[in-house]
């Protein structure tokens, strides 16, 4: 999936941005590293339905890229500390649970791949990054092709293609999907609105779901996280008859969350992703998850590692 140099750039730019932000905090109500000293346990929350990210094997384990970014952060945990033992608990958190598990105190660190916003930020904090993403769009591999040249190329980014005709012809009186809750959903409500489409939304609860929509026609076109949508394209019954767009509609890092102000932890997590990132063998590990990395995907996760 190759991204113009410019799209790189734009990328790295929301990352430094992000990273910056995260120098405001407020007092976490307890350190989590001195929890875990004391308890030798560790509550790592993960999305049980979010191939390639994290999922739930067929043995009923987390399994995933970022389920094994967050078993290097243990590891790397469990060394800070000295511990003799750590043991790890795996909470699985669905789309409704996710929100409120880092203040309610149900998981230490929600490893899932959480798009870094400023006003999920209020809230929580943010890792590094560990995967650059954004919103694409999957549809019928037999949509008519206005349809998919104007979502694919659209007009120049000066111009939206979602104002003026013929594209608002095309997208008028469609039904478009994305998951409900996430920042999909909220981009699509908002280019809708801000545009005055007659096209109607709907949320579904997941991949599956928007899939099974697209292919009977209920709905012309669903939008998720780009790397989500290729893996659940890729594992459909009828995936040679889906498309997954080239063209990202928005650039957002994905991060693990964590309680705000616990900077000790959040220098444990930052490290355990640095180390990971540097190693040698990193290639190899990305590559299990989602194939080999092109040279901006490497560049990115270099550029990423902060240096000790």
């Amino acid at each position: 999936m190759p991204i113009s140099k410019g799209r790189w750039t734009a990328i790295a730019a929301s990352i430094f941005i992000g990273a910056l932000a995260t120098a405001a905090f407020t007092p976490a109500a307890a350190q989590t590293l001195d929890r875990i000293r004391g308890s030798s346990s560790l509550k790592l929350g993960y999305d049980p339905d979010a191939r390639p990210f994290s999922f739930k094997s067929d043995q009923g384990a987390p399994d995933g890229y970022a389920v094994a970014l967050c078993n290097k952060i243990a590891d790397g945990v469990r060394a800070e500390l000295k511990l003799s033992q750590l043991n790890i608990e795996w909470v699985p958190l669905g789309n409704d649970a996710r929100p409120r598990a880092i203040q309610d105190g149900v998981v230490d660190l929600v490893c899932a791949a959480e798009p870094v916003t400023i006003s999920r930020r209020q809230e929580v904090s943010f890792s590094l990054p560990i995967f650059p993403s954004g919103t694409g769009a999957l549809l019928r591999a037999s949509a008519p092709l206005a349809l998919r040249e104007v979502l694919e190329y659209g007009q120049p980014s000066s111009r939206p293609i979602w104002r003026g005709s013929p594209a608002r012809t095309i997208l008028e009186h469609k039904t478009f999907s994305a998951i409900a809750g996430t920042a999909s959903e909220r981009w699509l409500s908002d280019r809708i609105e801000t545009f005055q489409l007659a096209a109607t939304t709907v949320a579904v609860n997941n991949y599956q779901q928007g899939i099974d929509r697209v292919r009977d026609g209920s709905s012309a076109v669903l939008f998720g996280d780009m790397s989500l949508l290729m893996d659940a394209a890729a594992r459909s019954d009828d995936s040679g008859n889906l498309i997954v767009l080239k063209r990202h509609f928005t650039f957002q890092p994905l991060a693990f969350e964590m309680a705000r102000g616990d900077e000790d932890f959040r220098l444990s997590v930052d490290r355990a992703l640095s180390l990971a990132y540097a190693a040698p063998e990193f290639r190899a590990f990305f590559t299990t998850w989602f194939g080999p990395p092109d040279e901006p995907i490497e560049t990115f996760f270099r550029q990423t590692a902060l240096p000790e």
